[in-house]
């Protein structure tokens, strides 16, 4: 997921270009106009360079990808609406609804018959691109199999410990949301008021946690599946994934999907258009799974079977609950929860 989600800032259309290319753009801006920019959630990079690749193959099309934190992502588009650059925009929730009631985002009109009524918005305006779900990592230094939440507080790990900032980061609002399900919003605030003592500080990037709890600077971060699995898959990470668990054993989740959706005012509506077809097509979708280490939306490729050798990112699932919070009522209280989360940990 995610999520994770680093911050990029630029403040014109020539440093959006340039910014485009360092966070792994595919293609650049063509005399013509045939080109499409993304404005995404990071996390998926790796399998977006290779799928925007056989796009512009297929269609002449260059993609440029931005990759930034959920929440910033969001901002952007809304501060840019005087001079839009974004076509497509792919964040994680309750961000995309957050840019659904401001205003930012349009119905594409792409088809979406063969995604389930839960992944999309009714009035069109948006649609899940790739199921992911928050998750923890610990070193290898750390036993994670039976760890549990009040593991995280023991003062051995004093130090050692990071979780990307609600509010700022996709993953780090579902660390918050989580634990409001596990033991209220009260129960919440006291819990992470004492984790506070190990925290290392605020992150406003899941992703950037991933070296560090590799390399032991950290022992326990949080991430999702998606990510995390992917970094482990294409830069060797030796960390492992874990589901911290409640004193009575139970280990849970929270659902962080990559959700896409079409830029109000996006300067390519058609080449847009075109590109979130492709993505949601099944030829597409099918290679989630091994190259993306996400989970495939279409409801025809939900029980597809992991390539052999390989483990799928649902099987991770396996015995953990998983929360699908109303996330629309989640944005009606995220500024005050947020808000209430800062007073309690003076973050």
């Amino acid at each position: 997921m995610r999520v994770a989600r680093a911050t990029v800032a630029v403040a014109s259309a020539a440093a959006l270009a340039l910014t485009a290319a360092a966070c792994g753009g595919t293609g650049t801006a063509t005399s013509d106009g045939k080109s499409v920019t993304v404005y995404s959630a990071d996390g998926l990079g790796s399998w977006y360079k290779t799928q925007f690749a056989k796009f512009e193959a297929r269609t002449g099309i260059a993609v440029n990808l931005v990759e930034a934190g959920s929440g910033e992502v969001v901002n952007r588009v809304d501060k840019e609406q005087s001079n839009p650059q974004a076509d497509i925009v792919v964040t994680l929730p309750p961000f995309i609804q957050k840019a659904d009631r401001s205003g930012l985002l349009r119905d594409s009109g792409v088809d979406t018959a063969a995604i389930a009524e839960t992944d999309k918005d009714p009035g069109g305006k948006y649609v899940t691109l790739a199921g992911n779900h928050l998750c923890f990592i610990a070193n290898p230094a750390v036993d994670s199999t039976k760890s549990t939440w009040d593991d995280l507080l023991k003062p051995e790990l004093k130090g050692k410990i990071q979780y990307s900032t609600p509010g700022q980061a996709g993953d780090g609002t579902a660390v918050l949301i989580l634990l409001q399900q596990l033991y209220g919003k009260q129960g919440a605030l006291d819990y992470l008021t004492k984790l506070q003592a190990n925290n290392v500080g605020p992150s406003s990037s899941t992703g950037k946690l991933q070296p560090k709890v590799d390399n032991g600077e950290l022992l326990v971060a949080n991430g999702d599946i998606q990510m995390n699995l992917a970094s482990i898959k294409d830069k060797g990470s030796k960390f492992q994934l874990f589901f911290p668990a409640t004193a009575d054993g139970k280990r849970s989740t929270v659902a962080v999907p990559y959700v896409m959706g079409l830029a109000k005012g996006a300067p390519h509506r058609d080449s847009a258009k075109r590109l979130m077809e492709f993505l949601l097509s099944a030829e597409v979708q099918q290679t989630l799974g091994p190259d993306a280490m996400a989970v495939p939306v279409r409801t025809d490729l939900k029980d597809a079977a992991a390539p052999a050798g390989t483990m799928s990112p649902a099987a991770y699932l396996a015995g953990v609950n998983v929360v699908h919070p109303d996330w629309n009522r989640v944005l009606d209280e995220l500024d005050g929860d947020i808000a209430a989360y800062q007073k309690a940990t003076g973050s």
